[in-house]
């Protein structure tokens, strides 16, 4: 018996390895970046023709953020257009209802832990204060920021927001207006003035936001129209699978292009001894925080609703989580978190299609974390003191601010300057963290990515009931359906009531 049971663990122990051989690759992918990119570092001579050995070693990585870049389209209109028209009016709205509800409150939540830990630990106040200022930044009003949120909810044109998206771009206007003649000569004179002139441009970059709104629409429209639209659903339907399979693909790659995706930041890099040094209390105070809210706050919030291990929910979230530390995007990582929902999870498609895409677009909790702390840590660094009033300002600004952020990398750099804006602080101080934020950004595109699939998990239990029910009816309109079949269309046509939840998890 003794051989057999040793048999049968080694065959249970190989099991659990090959179940996991994704993640294990991925994390040593990780490593290997890493040690590449010091190993680099460390050559002499291999600040000559720099950039050009960067553009040839990023390489597989660009071809990474391309695929993954590549889905975001057909993915996101498939999942939400196929999801929506697979449920009535009532269960979708109720189902959008908690899903907002969820993103609100968490990012809120983590908008007031950063604000909580930055003003504890002080990080503005210690270490040394001479930190060098790098990069460029760009001041933009509160309400022309809130504009362009609304304005890009509603694209001019579908097939251009694929591509580009609308922006505020506030150039200068000089004029000039008659001066006051103390000369007493009848020559008129002018005094000269320059002014702000804000206008609408379109710059590069998708539109994520727009084609969530217009896919919202339409699948809400599909919905009221029952038979008409089947034909639509199930393209739609077979869409999403289809892209399902390509990213089951493209992930087998990731690995590679992570690791050149670490190392080559690095190796950009000027100093990072001198960077981690200066900014190392600031980096403390973001990843306890990010650390909290992605392990203590968000599992709790999942474990009181759900009722199950927010842990391994969040194992099973793992590859997702690793790519999204190593891509840095949000919403490329949407292909992976979807794959993890829907296939490790076992999340309930209609939701993981609905939910999952909206999060990636507008629920950042880790952004809205980072950019509280890095207001307040300005702040500090300059010696100023923040009211009471100010500190509130900078928590609703950030939750806002969070939600406009576009899921790509260092996203939170350009809506940042929202929050500094609306509290009166430099914005061209943005630069004093510029030099880390590549590194801080994987850790809270983690944590957004991480918040979404908590998300899916507890609107998924929170919906449950209306599901059951919706399911209920659905099959008793369906045998209703068969037992009239003599039914005909305008054009003579047997009529049949859609089959919108088909066996789509089969398929998959």
């Amino acid at each position: 018996m003794a051989p057999q049971k040793q048999k049968n663990g080694r065959s249970k122990a190989w099991e659990i390895f090959v179940s996991n051989i994704f993640i294990i690759i991925m994390f040593l992918a990780m490593v290997i970046g890493i040690a590449l990119g010091l190993g680099v570092r460390t050559l002499d001579g291999w600040e000559y023709y720099q950039k050009r050995k960067i553009f040839y070693l990023r390489f597989p990585g660009d071809l990474l953020l391309n695929m993954l870049k590549m889905l975001i389209l057909p993915l996101i209109t498939s999942s939400i257009i196929s999801a929506l028209a697979s449920l009535d009016a009532k269960a979708s709205g109720r189902m959008g209802i908690r899903a907002v509800v969820y993103y609100l409150v968490t990012t809120f939540c983590a908008v007031v832990l950063g604000i909580i830990l930055v003003l504890a630990i002080q990080p503005g106040y210690k270490g040394t204060t001479k930190i060098n200022k790098t990069g460029n930044t760009k001041e933009q009003e509160a309400l022309e920021a809130l504009f362009d949120l609304i304005r890009n909810c509603f694209p001019d044109n579908l097939i251009e927001s694929s591509f580009r998206k609308q922006t505020t771009d506030v150039g200068t206007f000089e004029y000039q207006l008659p001066a006051a003649n103390q000369s007493g000569s009848n020559v008129t004179l002018y005094d000269d003035y320059v002014t702000d002139s804000p206008k609408v441009k379109k710059s590069d970059g998708t539109n994520v936001l727009g084609i969530v709104v217009f896919s919202c629409f339409f699948g809400a429209v599909l919905a009221k129209m029952g038979p008409a639209g089947k034909p639509l659903i199930d393209f739609f339907e077979c869409l999403h699978v289809a892209i399902m399979k390509i990213t089951q693909l493209v992930i087998w790659y990731s690995p590679i292009g992570i690791i050149f995706l670490v190392a080559t930041k690095l190796i950009e890099m000027e100093d990072p001894n001198q960077v981690f040094i200066q900014l190392g209390y600031y980096m403390l105070t973001v990843l306890v925080g990010l650390a909290i809210h992605g392990f203590i706050i968000l599992p709790l919030v999942y474990f009181i609703v759900a009722r199950k291990n927010p842990f391994v929910y969040m194992y099973n979230m793992a590859k997702a989580l690793l790519t999204a530390w190593g891509t840095a995007s949000s919403s490329a990582t949407l292909p992976v978190t979807m794959e993890c929902l829907e296939m490790r999870n076992k999340i309930d498609i209609r939701v993981a299609k609905f939910v999952a895409p909206i999060g990636a677009t507008v629920n950042m909790d880790g952004t809205a974390l980072y950019e509280a702390v890095a207001a307040i840590f300005i702040a500090q660094v300059n010696g100023i003191s923040l009211s009471v009033g100010e500190v509130i300002t900078v928590s609703l600004t950030a939750t806002a601010a969070a939600i406009g952020a576009a899921g790509i990398p260092s996203a939170g750099l350009v809506t940042m300057a929202i929050v500094l804006t609306a509290v009166g602080l430099p914005v061209d101080d943005i630069r004093l963290i510029y030099a880390i934020d590549w590194f801080l950004d994987r850790f809270r595109t983690a944590i957004n990515v991480l918040g979404d699939s908590y998300g899916a998990g507890i609107v998924e239990g929170l919906s449950k009931k209306d599901l059951e029910e919706f399911d209920r009816q659905h099959t008793t309109n369906q045998d209703d359906d068969t037992a009239s079949i003599n039914q005909k269309d305008g054009i003579g046509n047997p009529v049949f009531v859609n089959d919108v939840k088909p066996a789509l998890n089969e398929r998959l």
